[in-house]
C-alpha cells in the first residue's frame, strides 16, 4: 500500500548517502517521519488498518511491535517523538528528493535536515523470509515542505566559544 503523508517532521535522514550503523554502511537510504497523533490521525488509522490486514492476510500471524515500522513515540525517549507516531522507511535505491516546486534537491542545497517538515511517499510491505516476519516501509520520495527547529546533533554551538583576536599565543589556551 502506497502512503502519502504531508507536513511531517523529518528525523534521522540519510537521503543522499547510505545510512551507517556502528560505523558501517547499512547499504540503504532511510529516514524517520514523525506524524503528530492529532494532526495526522486519519493517515495513522489508515496505516494501522493496513498493518493489521497484512498481518492477518499475508503473514498469517501477529508481529511483535519491534518488527513493525510504525512506532508509538510516547514509548520513545527521543525529543520530539512524544504525542506522535514514527515511521522508519528505507530503500536500497536513492529516493526522489525534491523541493516545494518539485525541482531536485542535493545535499549541498542544505534544505533537508533533521527537524524540517516534509511530504513523503512510502509503501508498506510484509516481509516473510529467512530473516523473519516484519512490516516494513519502502521509502519512495521526500519533498521539502518548510523549515522547522533543527534537532540537536549533540555538537557544540558557536556561542560556546569566546571571541579572541589574532594576537593570542598558544599558551593562552593551556589548561
Amino acid at each position: 500500500m502506497k502512503v502519502k503523508v504531508a507536513n511531517v517532521r523529518l528525523s534521522f535522514p540519510s537521503l543522499f548517502h547510505h545510512a551507517t550503523f556502528g560505523g558501517e554502511s547499512t547499504g540503504k537510504f532511510e529516514a524517520t517521519f514523525i506524524l503528530d497523533k492529532k494532526d495526522h490521525a486519519a493517515v495513522i488509522d489508515q496505516i494501522k488498518t493496513e498493518i493489521t490486514r497484512m498481518m492477518r492476510d499475508e503473514l498469517k500471524t501477529k508481529v511483535p511491535s519491534d518488527k513493525i515500522c510504525l512506532k508509538d513515540g510516547d514509548e520513545s525517549d527521543k525529543d520530539g517523538y512524544q504525542g506522535c507516531y514514527t515511521i522508519k522507511a528505507s530503500t536500497k535505491k536513492r529516493p526522489l528528493v525534491i523541493d516545494r516546486d518539485k525541482s531536485p534537491l542535493t545535499e549541498e542545497d542544505n534544505r533537508i535536515y533533521a527537524g524540517c517538515y516534509v511530504n513523503a511517499i512510502f509503501s508498506l510491505w510484509a516481509q516473510n523470509n529467512q530473516y523473519g516476519k516484519r512490516i516494513n516501509a519502502q521509502l519512495d520520495g521526500v519533498q521539502f515542505a518548510k523549515d522547522g527547529e533543527p534537532f540537536a546533533d549533540g555538537g557544540v554551538s558557536v556561542s560556546e566559544f569566546d571571541a579572541f583576536g589574532s594576537d593570542m599565543e598558544p599558551d593562552d589556551f593551556a589548561f
